[in-house]
């Protein structure tokens, strides 16, 4: 078994034969890059994952950066490319939502949101104040239409 120093010096001499292949801003960006050049056989690692993560506010400081062997980084820089320009997209058969019923099942999520906001889980004994009686009530009524809906619809 060779010494420990000779190791560390082989596995500081592999990493730095890594080079950058790409950057980007946003950990599942990173990752999506990384599988996608794994299913076409090359190689990478996303590094700055722990902080990016630890921190959010990092990613955008730091950036998140695929790092892989040199002599696949043109091969990997090429099918990054094509696939930002849709090369390897495929039609789907789903539909999208409506505007307008996203629009306005966003608007009731924020409405239910605000009326059962304050909600004194944190600080009881507090009395509940009637604004908070009214969310939880609105909230109760919505999951019972939610749940009654999904019933008849079966």
């Amino acid at each position: 078994m060779p010494p420990f120093s000779f190791r560390l010096s082989l596995a500081i001499l592999t990493v730095m034969s890594l080079v950058e292949i790409a950057r980007f801003t946003d950990v599942y960006e990173a990752d999506l890059a990384a599988a996608f050049l794994a299913s076409h056989d090359i190689e990478v690692s996303v590094t700055e994952r722990f902080q990016t993560t630890v921190d959010p506010l990092m990613q955008r400081a730091l950036g998140i950066r695929l790092m892989g062997h040199s002599e696949d980084r043109e091969k990997a820089l090429d099918l990054l490319h094509r696939a930002a320009g849709g090369e390897f997209v495929e039609a789907s058969d789903d539909e999208p939502i409506p505007y307008d019923k996203a629009r306005w099942a966003g608007w009731g999520i924020a409405l239910l949101g605000f009326m059962a906001a304050g909600y004194p889980a944190t600080s009881l004994p507090r009395r509940l104040r009637p604004i908070q009686i009214a969310g939880m009530a609105i909230l109760g009524l919505a999951f019972a239409l939610i749940v009654g809906m999904w019933l008849f619809s079966l």
